[in-house]
């Protein structure tokens, strides 16, 4: 390989549904017990799997169903509603390059917008026949006997010569261990699975975790609520967030000239890029991230004491640096309260940190983020011998071109090991394994007996060069714990350690070469 540089119920939603025919016909098979036999199954319909079954509806002559276990598609972007939920990328890169949207409202839009997109992407590319909503994946079996894969859902069987997962890295939600939580008597969700029916207005609300959706949230809520307390085990860094609303002038030249939306999306890229370095600790690049945060920072925060409960104790980039305008004034207002520690325990409605003090809570909102490491697909797929792929990945998630994993023929995992980015977007590298796979699946259509099964030497290889690529970089020297890092291994399996275009230059096309 080259150098690498106690949930609570969702919010009802409008389904985006399949054909009153094709949904007929599944579950007139499902009741009669029989078996639907497709070449592709897909595990999900957020932005990998929408993206793949438009390239293969566009492009390719496989029969393929997308399983999603949700009523809609959307992904990330259906089951985030709380308030204040957008992108921290750029629309213009945070979409499919070929199927740009030249009408975004702002340059980062919020979240309704982009799931809208992606209902709009499912039903005009014509994907609508192909889903099987409310369908969860239960188990996959590999046989040797008919080389395929045999598949049970809560929908009905199915065989697939190929078997892609594209479940995402931020589906199942994660929740902290904190003593007496069931004596607690209030509301309690996590930021994913929004309980919009509870009323915050008037209410002391307690807001557990400091991440991506914390610093979204925050401002709605202070907004209403009587009280915040905000639990800060560790400070984020946050910096501006250039954003602004797109003029009608601005939309009519994108639709009008698909050239300019290239650019746009070509510079969005190019500046992110330039920010890699600071990863692994270089200068300037280092230096000048840094001075961002602190110039955002003084600027926005006048008391001292603040500014110092505000300030990281580990290295820029260590975790996911956020961007945010209304953060740091939302801490700042007299109905907001920074606890500078961890939510430890409860005693009915009073809440106490790890630094003793408490405070009494009507409703608890965990922004404690997601499983992101720990894949729970991986205890439902069985490769050769019956080995669960969870298994296979006990010290952390492993796979060739972060894309194929050894013992388990005809699988593509999107979204999976070191097939993400800490600094541009997860749409590219996304778009890069799209095209790894449809390249596999041509192999695969030239040689009808095949069985794409990677060697374990050349995963093994793979991974120890991104092992020694990820040795110096901010996200094992920074001195932080973050949901980028195996918990148990301490190997950085989330990222890939090095720039976007390097991993598209090492992975952007199928070679047949590594597989038995």
């Amino acid at each position: 390989m080259a150098a690498v540089d106690a949930v609570h119920a969702r919010r009802p939603v409008t389904v985006t549904s399949a054909p009153a025919s094709a949904a007929t016909a599944a579950a007139t098979a499902t009741a009669a017990g029989a078996t639907e036999h497709v070449d592709v199954l897909v595990v999900g319909a957020g932005f990998a799997g929408l993206g793949l079954g438009i390239r293969l509806a566009r492009e390719t002559t496989h029969t393929f169903v997308i399983v999603e276990r949700a009523d809609s598609v959307g992904g990330t972007w259906r089951d985030n509603t709380y308030p204040g939920v957008a992108c921290d990328i750029p629309s213009h890169l945070y979409s499919f390059s070929f199927r740009q949207k030249p009408d975004w409202s702002s340059v980062y839009a919020p979240g309704a917008e982009i799931r809208a997109y992606l209902g709009e992407c499912a039903r005009e590319e014509g994907l609508l026949p192909h889903l099987r909503l409310a369908t969860e994946l239960l188990h996959a079996r590999w046989s040797d006997d008919d080389g395929r894969w045999h598949v049970s859902t809560t929908g009905g069987d199915f065989t697939a010569r190929a078997l892609v997962t594209a479940a995402g890295r931020l589906s199942e939600p994660r929740f902290p261990a904190i003593d007496g939580l069931d004596t607690f008597p209030g509301p309690r969700f996590h930021t994913s699975r929004w309980n919009h029916d509870v009323d915050l207005t008037g209410k002391r609300v307690g807001i557990t975790g400091t991440g991506a959706s914390a610093v979204q949230v925050l401002p709605g809520v202070a907004d209403v609520a009587a009280e915040v307390v905000v639990f800060q085990r560790s400070a984020p860094y946050v910096v501006p967030r250039h954003d602004r609303d797109y003029s009608e002038a601005e939309k009519t030249a994108f639709a009008g000239d698909p050239q300019l939306l290239d650019d746009s999306r070509s510079e969005i890229f190019r500046r992110a890029e330039e920010t890699f370095p600071s990863r692994l600790g270089r200068e300037p690049q280092l230096g000048a991230q840094r001075a961002l945060w602190r110039n955002h920072l003084e600027a926005q925060i006048a008391d001292p004491a603040l500014r110092e409960a505000l300030t990281p104790d580990y290295e820029i980039g260590c975790k996911r640096v956020l961007v945010s305008n209304d953060y740091y004034p939302a801490l700042g207002r007299p109905n907001v309260y920074l606890e500078n520690a961890a939510l430890t325990s409860f005693d009915g409605r009073t809440a106490t940190a790890s630094n003793g003090r408490s405070h009494d809570l009507d409703v608890l909102v965990f922004a404690t983020g997601f499983h992101s490491t720990r894949q729970p697909y991986a205890d439902r797929i069985a490769g050769r011998g019956g080995e669960l792929l969870s298994a296979h990945w006990a010290n952390g998630m492993t796979a060739y071109a972060s894309t194929v994993v050894h013992g388990y023929p005809n699988l593509f995992i999107i979204d999976g090991p070191n097939a993400s980015l800490g600094h541009n977007s997860a749409i590219h590298m996304i778009e890069t394994q799209l095209a790894y796979v449809l390249g596999a699946l041509e192999h695969l259509s030239g040689h009808p007996d095949a069985a794409l099964d990677v060697r374990a030497d050349a995963e093994a290889a793979y991974t120890d060069a991104i092992d020694a690529a990820a040795a110096e970089t901010v996200w094992l020297t920074g001195g932080c714990r973050s949901w980028y890092v195996d918990d148990r291994s301490r190997r950085l399996t989330l990222l890939w350690p090095g720039y976007a275009l390097t991993f598209r230059e090492a992975n952007g096309r199928f070679d047949a070469a590594p597989f038995g």
